[in-house]
């Protein structure tokens, strides 16, 4: 219990936040897999195996 009553403010912002942080680190998925499906030319699993052709 803290000393300090927290205004209504601060939780709709740490929401918000909260909100905006999800949508950035969907962005940062959606952009690595485009870019790792791109890499591999969609042939992940020989990617992984080291098996891509240069």
């Amino acid at each position: 219990m803290s000393l300090i009553k927290e205004h209504d403010l601060h939780k709709r912002r740490w929401s918000r936040n909260l909100g905006l942080g999800l949508v950035l680190a969907a962005f940062v998925v959606i952009v690595f897999g485009l870019t790792v499906a791109k890499v591999t030319e969609g042939d992940v699993g020989r990617a992984i195996q080291g098996q891509i052709n240069q």
